[in-house]
Parts: structure tokens; sequence; C-alpha cells
């Protein structure tokens, strides 16, 4: 597996989707991690309750196949065998294209409860999982087999026993040349908004994360913040009358505490956060 850390904001998520589109693969099966996952949740779900409501008031046979729905690393294992072995339990969408490689995203690990992680282990590294309720195992083949992404924002350290079977990347915040790149590619300039005011509202935020914040802006709010400079047209290096109110008012866009809102509106004040 591939544990990718970062601040959040800095692509964690958009990196598997990278590495899916690279390795000319299917967009990644996602799994959003809740603090409420167990491993189980990662492979499959067994609806307990539709079940047993229509055993009580419904005629016919109630196959317990049919009350459960397959997750993302569940999916990718029955994706990678043949179809006529996977199809039958395949969502729709997927029926028919395998056997393939695919690429899960378990987005935000860290929040699961702290035995998620130990309690995969093993299905981790065989690529394969039992369905504890029909008795069925099933295990991807090594041709196929899938390739597992998981993110974490670093809010709890994850046990030692699951670190050692990753491979760790941790996403630095861009350096001003790989921002200024990041942001001609996902906002080019328009006639209104010229590459100068460009140039002059990346500095400001530069400016801004090298205050004491608490939760610094990330790339994903660097854009959000660009966007409405654009379509306002504010150039925030060299501001016409009646545009600093509006300034100051886009950086609740940057700011994710009320400290971090009103720290950043005292620099703009004094000029701490000043373009040039």
């Amino acid at each position: 597996p591939l544990l990718l850390t970062g601040e959040p904001g800095t692509g964690k998520t958009q990196l598997a989707f990278s590495l899916a589109y690279e390795l000319n693969l299917p967009p990644p099966l996602v799994f959003n991690t809740k603090t409420t996952s167990t491993a189980k949740d990662l492979f499959y779900r067994y609806d307990t309750l539709r079940h047993f409501h229509d055993a009580q008031f419904r005629k016919g046979d109630f196959a317990v196949e049919a009350y459960i729905t397959y997750e993302a690393l569940g999916l990718a294992i029955l994706l990678s065998i043949e179809p006529s072995k996977a199809d039958t339990r395949l969502p729709d969408h997927l029926k028919s294209k395998g056997p393939t490689r695919s690429v899960i995203l378990v987005d935000e690990v860290d929040k699961a409860p702290r035995d998620l992680p130990n309690d995969v282990l093993n299905e981790i590294e065989t690529m394969s999982f039992t369905v504890e309720e029909t008795g069925q195992t099933f295990s991807a083949d090594t041709s196929f087999r899938p390739i597992l992404v998981l993110t974490s924002n670093s809010e709890k350290n994850l046990p030692d026993a699951f670190l050692r079977r990753c491979v760790f990347y941790h996403i630095p915040f861009p350096d001003a040349e790989r921002l200024r790149l990041i942001v001609q590619r996902r906002l080019p300039t328009t006639g209104t908004f010229t590459s100068d005011m460009l140039e002059n509202a990346i500095r400001h935020f530069e400016k801004i994360r090298t205050l004491p914040l608490k939760k610094k802006p990330a790339t994903s709010e660097c854009l959000a913040w660009l966007q409405i400079l654009q379509k306002m047209s504010i150039d925030p290096g060299n501001l016409k009358p009646g545009e600093a109110e509006a300034l100051v008012f886009s950086y609740a866009i940057l700011a994710k505490t009320r400290d971090d809102l009103a720290l950043i509106e005292r620099s703009a004040v004094t000029g701490e956060v000043a373009a040039t």
C-alpha cells in the first residue's frame, strides 16, 4: 500500500486519481473512512435489518447474497478475477469490466478506530477476503493485483505493524515555482485579470502563509481564493478605491478559525501581508 500524508488540501486524494490516469486505469474505487468504520466495511456490507424485514414480512427465498453490497477493496478484488465468477456480485456499471487492475483510495484512514489498520493486515497482504455470512473467499488474481492508496491527515498515529507494510510519501506544500505552475494550469488568466495581477495575488498568498496561523491555507484554498479575486478583478498589489474591504472579506476563504481570520485581517491593515 501507498500511504500519503500532507497538509489538508495539498492533493493527497487527487494523487490517487492521477496514479490511475497515468497507469491508464479506471478512476479509483473510493472508500471514505468514518469514525465507525470497521475492517469488514472495506470489503463489503451486509444489510442485516433489510434481510430480517424481508424474511419476516415477504414471501420467497431470500438469499444472503442479495443483501450484500461490496465496497471499494472488495470490488477491486472481484474485478481482478474472471467475470464469470464475479459479475453476479458487481454493480451494473462494473459488470464485464474484468479481469482488470484497479486503484483503491482509502481516504483519511486515520479517522478510523485504531484497530482497523491492524485488522486488515492479512487481507491486504494476500489481497483476499471472506464473506462471513456465506463462507465464500475471494482472492485477487496476482496478474491484476489492486493498487491500494491510503491518505492520512496525521490526526493520530497509525499502528507500527501497519506502517511497516506501507510505502510512505509525504506531499510537501509546493514551493513558489510549483505553486505558480499549479495555478497557471488550473486558473488561466483572462482579459480583466492579467498575469501581473495573478502574480501579485500569489505573492500575497505566500505572505499570508508566513503568518503564525493555527491552520495555514493549502493549495485548494489558494485556488478558491484566486478564483474569487479573478471574478472581482481585484489586484492585491494595486487596490482600487473600495476594493480593500472586499479583499479583507475574501480572507474568510483562507482562514479556518476565528483567530486566524483576525490575524490575517490585522496583518493586512498593518501592511505585513502587502504584496509588494
